[in-house]
C-alpha cells in the first residue's frame, strides 16, 4: 500500500482560492493520496510588512514537501516589493516551468492524441 505524498499548497489572491478549491476538487476526485500542508503567501504576507510574500515559516514546509501547487498570488504595486515567483526560483534554483501531462488515448476521448 502506497503512502499519501506531502504537499504543500497556497490558496493564492483573488481568483486563486476559487481556483486551487476546483483544483483540490480535482485532485481528490482523481484519488490523489495527499497529505496537504497549507501556508499563506502573497498579498496578505505584503501587507503585513513582509517585502517578500511569504512568512519564513512556510519555506520549512516547503523544504520538507518539495511539491508546491500555488494559486495566482498579487504583488503589490510600487517599490519595495519582490515577486514572489521569482524569489521561489532563485531559493530553489528552478530554471524551468514544466508542466508534464499524459494523454490518455484512446481510452479517453481526446483532440490531441499521443
Amino acid at each position: 500500500m502506497s503512502r499519501n505524498t506531502a504537499i504543500t499548497v497556497a490558496r493564492g489572491d483573488g481568483i486563486g482560492p476559487e481556483i486551487m478549491e476546483a483544483t483540490l476538487a480535482i485532485l481528490k476526485g482523481g484519488g490523489a493520496r495527499l497529505d496537504i500542508e497549507e501556508i499563506e503567501i502573497g498579498e496578505k504576507v505584503y501587507l503585513r510588512g513582509n517585502s517578500a510574500g511569504i512568512e519564513p515559516s512556510a519555506w520549512d514546509s516547503l523544504r520538507r514537501t518539495k511539491v508546491f501547487l500555488k494559486a495566482p498570488i498579487t504583488t503589490p504595486q510600487g517599490g519595495g516589493y519582490k515577486s514572489l515567483n521569482v524569489t521561489t526560483r532563485k531559493a530553489f534554483g528552478l530554471y524551468a516551468n514544466i508542466r508534464p501531462c499524459i494523454a490518455y488515448a484512446p481510452y479517453i476521448r481526446t483532440k490531441h492524441p499521443g
